[in-house]
């Protein structure tokens, strides 16, 4: 009975470290995500999958409205967001 429960340990070793080195940094990270492209609004500078930079100058519902020059604008979905450039702290 012993013995079978020390061959076990070093697996339930292996998996912890899995997972606070693997699946809790990436949770952290999705929720970080999810967060910022709930809180996009009108006037956020963003950078998209594309590599596209714009500002946000509407929102409708899923869909975002981006300048991305004088008098150009174009219609993303909000999963299309990389990320904000240069974001307020």
């Amino acid at each position: 009975m012993n013995n079978q429960l020390t061959q076990f340990i070093p697996i339930i070793i292996i998996m912890g470290i899995f997972y606070f080195f693997v699946i809790r940094p990436q949770q952290k990270q999705m929720k970080d995500r999810k967060n910022m492209i709930e809180a996009l609004k009108s006037g956020d500078k963003i950078l998209t999958n594309g590599g596209i930079v714009g500002v946000i100058t509407g929102l409708n519902g899923d869909e975002l409205e981006v300048e991305i020059a004088k008098s150009v604008k174009v219609t993303i979905v909000r999963s299309a967001v990389a990320g904000l450039v240069n974001p307020v702290k």
